[in-house]
């Protein structure tokens, strides 16, 4: 198993950060970023090997990978995403569709969050889950959450931000535990939802696999405290919290 990050978006709204920066590299704790917390948090689990889907301002990615790589023990290799400016990240989690069959914990660029979640992913396996995502079921929601509505035995049923939030079981954090099992049936799914819209979510491709009958399943990560960074709000929570992690 590998660690994966998704790193190729433009985090528009963290401008002037992203002029010049991937939103993964915007730091958030001193000088280190949302790509630096992953990667310990990768490295503190055992894993050795990262793939990083890289995009926006992908050069300064590559300006840092041996100093990643040194710094956390890890060999990064850098998956370029052609179309990170033009559309959504179905597209970009199917660019990493050769090192899904490896299997991987899938973390997004945007995500603080400490190496707990990770942990409770591990700690699920072992039951024939093939996609475990990390879900947040105690934080209030409101629209702009990706919601999760599950059914017992049944694993997810709906994931989407287009929901009523008091009809939701909770949040899925961005992090996701995927078997290599589960690999040629994802990488379908996603270019399934990138050629019906490139505008789509990757998560819009796991409810394409559930809609096909296919289990994801989830773990609650219980009482932690995280963010995803879409706006300068975020990112002050962010700068809050990193430095507890």
């Amino acid at each position: 198993m590998i660690g994966l990050v998704l790193a190729a978006g433009a985090g528009r709204r963290l401008r002037p950060y992203t002029d010049t920066l991937p939103k993964a590299l915007v730091p958030v704790d001193g000088e280190k970023t949302v790509l630096d917390l992953t990667l310990a948090n990768f490295a503190e689990i055992g894993l050795t090997e990262v793939a990083v889907v890289v995009g926006y301002r992908k050069e300064a990615v590559y300006d840092r990978k041996a100093e990643l790589e040194a710094k956390y023990g890890v060999t990064l290799t850098l998956i370029d995403n052609d179309k990170a400016e033009e559309w959504n990240n179905a597209y970009s989690l199917w660019c990493a569709r050769e090192v899904l069959g490896r299997g991987v914990i899938l973390a997004n660029g945007d995500t603080v969050h400490p190496v707990s979640v990770e942990k409770t992913l591990l700690a699920a396996r072992g039951n024939g889950q093939k996609i475990i995502l990390a879900l947040d079921t105690v934080k209030h929601l409101a629209d702009e959450e990706m919601k999760v509505v599950t059914e017992d035995g049944k694993g997810v049923r709906r994931i989407t931000k287009l929901m009523d939030p008091a009809t939701a079981t909770g949040e899925y954090i961005g992090v996701t535990l995927i078997e290599p099992e589960a690999a040629a049936e994802l990488a379908d799914a996603l270019r399934t939802t990138f050629e019906r819209d490139p505008d789509l979510y990757y998560e819009d491709g796991y409810q394409e696999l559930v809609n096909r009958g296919f289990t994801v399943d989830v773990a609650p990560i219980g009482e932690v405290t995280w963010v995803e960074i879409d706006n300068h709000d975020d990112l002050a929570k962010g700068r809050e919290i990193a430095c507890q992690y």
